[in-house]
């Protein structure tokens, strides 16, 4: 009984989501594979939604880049290129710790304490002038341990380019 409910679930969620699914992956990151096996398995362990980039492909690739930028300065402690990446009222909060651009610059420029940092599941949605960037990261403490955490980088566009203005991690 339960497959037979479960079965008729998985047509109902397909006619709901018409032209929507395919073979491929369909809106909102769900294939038909994803969709059948939630309705006759429960749902799987982690699926992870990644959003189709909105605003144009330069938007997106600008802020791509960008975010690599972010996270290669923290892991090597690059004062400048903040300096140049970050908007003069930049603010973020750190935990329990909310950092002005100063400070966050001071913070950068003391002693790498991880190695390893990598971004991934990134998500950047462009709307207008504003840029969001979504993320989790990967990384491991001086005394060998993997940790993981997520952050969410703000961006406004400028006249000379994209400045960060507010960041928020989470580790």
């Amino acid at each position: 009984m339960r497959k037979v409910v479960l079965g008729l679930t998985l047509v109902l969620v397909m006619m709901l989501a018409g032209s929507k699914l395919s073979s491929g992956p369909a809106a909102h990151g769900f294939t038909v594979a994803h969709l059948a096996a939630i309705a006759l398995e429960g749902p799987v362990a982690k699926v992870e939604q990644v959003e189709e980039p909105s605003g144009s492909t330069s938007d997106h690739a600008a802020l791509l880049a960008l975010n690599e930028d972010y996270i290669r300065s923290v892991q090597t402690g690059d004062v400048a290129r903040f300096e140049e990446i970050l908007a003069d009222d930049f603010r973020a909060s750190l935990g329990t710790t909310y950092l002005s651009r100063g400070a966050f610059l001071a913070q950068t420029a003391l002693p790498v304490t991880i190695s390893n940092l990598t971004a991934r599941d990134v998500e950047i949605r462009v709307m207008g002038d504003v840029g969001i960037v979504h993320a989790r990261t990967t990384y491991r403490t001086l005394d060998g341990q993997e940790r993981s955490g997520r952050y969410t980088d703000v961006w406004v566009r400028e006249s000379d380019g994209w400045q960060a203005v507010a960041a928020h991690v989470t580790r």
